[in-house]
């Protein structure tokens, strides 16, 4: 016996295969939604957790802003307080100055040299006198220039030439000077005096010996 499906099966499977993919297309949406939002779960939690860090960082930075302006304070009164110090021991040194202008002097004055008047302003100290001749002014200002740490920056202000009677018949001819030199304070004296010590060690060092 023939059996015959006069049914719509062509109907019924295409039925079959649009529930299937409709339950499919529903079955997918679901997943990617549902990994759509662990991803995003995920990346909020990240951006909080980066948000903790920054805030956290942010104080720290705030912290150490202050400590720095502290520290800035404290050498600023540092500072202070080391050029009060040097202040009050360069006027206690200062005391002595015109002990060691006087001293110096006598020992940087050539033979030929005689000092008329002397003038002192804070350090600088303007000398004035009559010389034998030029040469012997030439000779002060090397003195005063390399052979004491008490003088520095010698300057010939002005020289004229002149003469003195020594008798009514003996007429010597002279220069009048005029020297402008620096007074060095007794700490940048020993400075120079400490530096000088070690060059001039070496120098004698080098230099061959006489036979």
């Amino acid at each position: 016996m023939i059996l015959i499906n006069l049914l719509p099966h062509r109907e019924a499977a295409r039925k079959r295969r649009q529930d299937t993919f409709n339950v499919s297309l529903g079955a997918s949406a679901l997943v990617g939604g549902l990994l759509a939002g662990m991803v995003y779960l995920w990346y909020q939690t990240q951006i909080t957790a980066q948000q903790g860090r920054n805030q956290v960082l942010q104080a720290e930075i705030t912290r150490f802003d202050t400590q720095i302006k502290d520290i800035a304070g404290l050498e600023t009164e540092i500072a202070a307080l080391r050029a009060r110090q040097q202040a009050v021991e360069d006027l206690q040194a200062d005391r002595n100055l015109p002990v060691h202008l006087l001293t110096e002097l006598v020992r940087q004055l050539p033979d030929g040299v005689y000092v008329n008047s002397m003038r002192q302003e804070n350090q600088n100290v303007t000398l004035q006198g009559v010389a034998q001749s030029n040469e012997r002014v030439s000779e002060l200002l090397r003195n005063l220039s390399n052979n004491t740490p008490w003088f520095t920056k010698p300057e010939l202000v002005e020289i004229v030439a002149g003469s003195v009677a020594l008798t009514p018949r003996d007429q010597r001819r002279v220069a009048n000077f005029t020297i402008r030199v620096r007074l060095t304070r007794a700490s940048e004296a020993e400075k120079l005096r400490l530096a000088a010590g070690p060059a001039a060690a070496q120098s004698a060092a080098s230099s061959p010996v006489k036979k």
